[in-house]
Parts: C-alpha cells; structure tokens; sequence
C-alpha cells in the first residue's frame, strides 16, 4: 500500500537574498521547509533558491516600496511562512535630516513590511504565522537614527496589531529584534574603529550575534502555536544598557 507523504510546508522569506534573509531561508529548507526567496534582483534570487538543499524551492522578484510587486508575489500563493526581512538605514540629525532621505528607509522598513503583512495575509494560509524582521533599535534610540528607529518601532506595533486583527484565523504574527549582526546592511558600520567593541561592551553577552541565530528564532516562531503579538530580543542583552554612539563614531572616522 502507497504511503501518504506530507507536502512539505512552503515559507515566503521577502529579502530572502541576503543576510538574515538568506540565513533564515537556508534553515527553513534544511528544516524540509520549501522555500520561495524573495528579492529586488530574480537572477540573485533564483541564484539562492537553487543552492538550498532539498527540492522545489523557487526564486521570485520582489520591490517591497511597489504594491503591485508585492501583490503579484503573493497572486495564488498559500504560504505556511511569510517572513520579511527587507531593511535599509540611514544617519542624520533629526534636525538636520533630508526628508526624502527619511522617507526612503521608511517606505522600505515599515511601508514595504506593511504591504507584505497585507498581502501575505491575505495568501497565508489558517493557522500559519508571519514574522517580520524588527531591530534592537525599535526599543532602544540612537543619536543620528530616526528614521531607522522611527520605522522599525512603527514595525513591532504594527505587527502587534496585525497580529489582533488576524487571530481569528489562528494566523500568529511576531517580530524578531536583532542587535548588532554582521550583515550587508551593518557591515559598514562595523567598519568604524571603535564601534564593534562599544557594542559588545554595552551587551550583556559581549560576543557578536550571527544571521543564523535569528534565523533559528524565526523557526522557532513558525511552529510557535500559542505566541503572537511578541517583540523577540536577539541582542545579547543589549537591551538592558546603552546603544553605541553610531553617529558620534562616524563623525570621527570621517572627519
């Protein structure tokens, strides 16, 4: 007699491409997880989708600052998963800041979150879960950060509240707040002399946090029956102290 195989569960990881991302797409598919790797770029995307161990994995465009883009991806969609990751940054004094500069990390961290969790939900399927990608700094300011702080403090209230509307569905929402990671988006920053040891001496645990850590958080968080609403801390205890003077240290290395 044939025996019955479970379809593999089928995740959505918007800036699936790079950085935690990539890493969270790389533990769903070693987890059996099928994987859609969403990014700006389809060659890059399709590239990642193909180097994921296991089978049907598949790599698709995505502009999360254009509706239709993110509708698109999502048309006939029933994902298990839909994780958003997509993330940029910016330094500049509140008083001083370009506006359309602190529109453009906006758009990106907090509008294009918004219009996937609107579409994504939509295809989602009853009782799956979503997970966006926050930052430590949705709890904790930095000098010359608004707009990033701004945006992803917005992220986690809005996913809280996504997570009221959608419960009736059984659908959890939760946010995950990394610290300071080595990533294309903090590897710059990293680059400044001083800043690597200001965090790690800010942290409660001094060593440096990996994509992979979060990654493993979101897994948790997909299989999370009874928890939604919640803010995830991958900081090292970060939290509990002081943030770097981010700008203070750019202003002098650059001076």
């Amino acid at each position: 007699m044939a025996v019955e195989v479970e379809p593999a569960r089928h995740a959505v990881v918007v800036g699936g491409a790079s950085g935690i991302g990539w890493a969270t797409a790389r533990a769903l598919a070693d987890a059996g997880w099928r994987v859609t790797v969403a990014d700006l770029d389809l060659d890059v995307a399709a590239g990642r989708a193909g180097e994921l161990a296991g089978a049907g994995h598949e790599g698709r465009r995505v502009d999360v600052t254009d509706e239709p883009s993110v509708e698109e991806l999502f048309a006939g969609a029933a994902p298990d998963l839909v994780v958003t990751t997509a993330g940029v940054s910016t330094l500049g004094l509140v008083t001083e800041h370009d506006s359309d500069e602190f529109r453009r990390v906006v758009d990106v961290c907090l509008t294009g979150a918004f219009l996937v969790l609107k579409h994504g939900s939509r295809a989602v399927r009853d009782g799956g879960a979503m997970v966006a990608i926050a930052s430590l700094n949705a709890r904790q300011p930095g000098r010359g950060m608004a707009a990033y702080c701004a945006a992803k403090a917005g992220l986690v209230m809005l996913a809280q509240v996504a997570a009221l509307e959608l419960g009736e569905r059984g659908v959890r929402v939760n946010t995950v707040s990394p610290g300071f990671l080595v990533t294309p988006l903090t590897e710059p920053v990293l680059q400044i002399p001083g800043l690597a040891e200001e965090y790690a001496e800010n942290a409660a645990i001094a060593h440096r946090g990996t994509a992979e850590d979060v990654a493993r958080a979101v897994l948790h968080l997909a299989d999370a029956e009874w928890m939604t609403g919640e803010d995830v801390a991958i900081d090292g205890g970060a939290q509990l102290r002081r943030y770097p003077d981010v700008l203070g240290a750019a202003m002098r290395a650059f001076s």
